[in-house]
């Protein structure tokens, strides 16, 4: 599967189940941790669990498995694809870390276009 076909995929299933304010930062020219992150909120811990639960089943359909899980019992869930890292909070989480803001230099995808595709 493409970096691109990841990301359209995960924001994809994200939607699908409801999740707020999803975006999609590339980040591969800022650091080597990753080429992109996808950030979502969920309205509640049981949706967090949910929305992590769906990405991760759906994926591993299409035959792509994690290579780590953190957070599970926490407000911010972090699943990693290795090129793409998806981060799943609960909406307080969300705005304590403001992960946007330490990336603020990154370029944002445009979700929108991402899910007409």
């Amino acid at each position: 599967m493409t970096h691109q076909e990841m990301i359209k995929n995960i924001v994809t299933i994200l939607d699908d189940k409801k999740a707020e304010d999803i975006k999609a930062i590339e980040i591969r020219e800022l650091t080597i941790v990753a080429d992109c992150f996808i950030i979502a909120s969920g309205t509640s811990s049981t949706h967090v669990k949910a929305l992590a639960g769906e990405v991760e089943d759906s994926m591993e359909k299409l035959g792509v498995k994690p290579n780590h899980i953190e957070g599970r019992a926490t407000g911010w869930i972090v699943i990693d694809y290795d090129t793409v890292i998806v981060h799943i909070f609960q909406r307080d989480s969300r705005e304590y870390y403001n992960l946007e803001r330490l990336w603020q230099d990154a370029d944002y995808l445009d979700i929108d276009k991402i899910l007409a595709e």
